[in-house]
């Protein structure tokens, strides 16, 4: 068994090699986002934007303009990943 961090996460991603079509323009944002619906670390790529403020691109199926408002109404927040996630940020595999 192996560990995978939860930097990691992007093995696993439905738009994993598609890193230029994740930025699009306004028009094209809706599109995108139905790519993150069912993908399995959903999770992960909106925590990952939401913790390191991540400003350009969908991620997590949010638009950047989505997550900044979030932010902001959520101040609190020290950790999405702990929010989003449980406080689960690794995940064991089989080898």
């Amino acid at each position: 068994m192996s560990v995978i961090t939860h930097a990691d996460w992007t093995i696993d991603a439905k738009c994993r090699g598609m890193e230029d079509a994740l930025f699009p323009e306004a028009s094209e944002q809706k599109r995108v986002r139905q790519l993150c619906m069912g993908c399995p670390v959903r999770m992960n790529c909106l925590s990952e934007a939401l913790d390191n403020r991540i400003e350009w691109g969908v991620w997590g199926g949010m638009t950047e303009r989505e997550r900044r408002q979030l932010l902001r109404q959520r101040p609190d927040v020290s950790s999405w990943a702990d929010l989003l996630m449980g406080g689960q940020r690794s995940v064991e595999r089989a080898a």
